[in-house]
């Protein structure tokens, strides 16, 4: 056997990162740890003990999962352990989830080998420069500090805007962020929330949830005012108004890959909320 597929774990992060920084990837020992105490990773060693593949899947309350950090290193290409390694992380999980991703232009083949659909898509932006609009709180709308009091809250506003609750996601994701943001109305219930992830090359902003597209942009231009470098963005198709935003803010469309899922045709059930993804690997 040339690659032996096995669980991975905590003592796996280093040699992850190595793999992803092989493909052009920027994952870091805070985003792999993320990965791992959200959802599971498994990937193939070869006989010195290198992992040269990776995919981990990251299952939500109750009906769906994601699937992320799909790599084959380049020399070991064309053996079908991406493959071997997708459908590992399939059966791991409930066979009533719906799984979803979002395809590379070099993965999307695979996956619709596998019976995956393209259901959807996510616009890529990224910003070597805020421009900042010097957006203000408009009325009724109020701009905090996430409390940890705001958790049950934030994970319903969360839960209808992605489709599925992500309990333990959230929770991780928010002890990784930068900055957690909190929007409340007049009666002090949340209407919105983003985050900041500080990643090796870029600050990541999302997930963003807000009921239009004006706190949206004053979500982002508070998580991104003080920021000196490099801003990173993932859209989902329908959001026109904020995308273009973004292009006055300095930020430049770069890629729109492919939404796709397995045991489901359609996206889960959104109330329409929802402006910026986490990530490509958590959806």
């Amino acid at each position: 056997m040339i690659a032996e597929l096995a669980e991975l774990n905590q003592y796996d992060i280093p040699g992850l990162i190595d793999l992803s920084a092989s493909v052009g990837w920027d994952y870091d020992e805070y985003e792999v740890r993320t990965l791992l105490e959200s959802g599971r990773v498994f990937g193939h060693k070869n006989a010195a003990g290198r992992i040269v593949s990776s995919s981990a899947i990251i299952p939500y309350d109750t009906k769906l999962a994601s699937i992320g950090m799909v790599i084959v290193h380049e020399e070991f290409r064309g053996l079908g352990l991406a493959m071997e390694a997708v459908r590992k992380c399939a059966e791991s999980i409930n066979g009533d989830m719906s799984l979803m991703l979002i395809a590379t232009k070099e993965g999307k083949p695979l996956y619709e080998k596998m019976g995956f659909k393209t259901v959807d898509y996510i616009s890529k932006f990224l910003c070597d420069q805020f421009v900042p609009a010097h957006l203000h709180d408009h009325d009724g709308v109020f701009i905090e500090d996430f409390n940890q009091s705001d958790l049950a809250q934030l994970l319903d506003l969360d839960g209808a805007a992605f489709g599925d609750k992500r309990s333990v996601f959230l929770r991780n994701r928010i002890s990784q962020s930068q900055q957690c943001l909190v929007v409340k109305n007049n009666n002090g219930e949340i209407i919105g929330y983003g985050l900041s992830i500080q990643g090796p090359v870029n600050l990541i902003l999302g997930p963003i949830t807000a009921a239009d597209s004006d706190t949206a942009a004053l979500i982002v231009e508070k998580l991104a005012l003080h920021h000196k470098g490099k801003l990173r963005i993932d859209v989902p198709e329908g959001r026109a108004d904020f995308m273009s935003y973004l292009e006055r803010a300095g930020f430049v469309k770069t890629n729109t890959p492919p939404v796709m899922m397995k045991n489901s045709a359609a996206m889960p059930k959104r109330n329409n909320s929802l402006y910026a993804i986490a990530s490509q690997a958590f959806g």
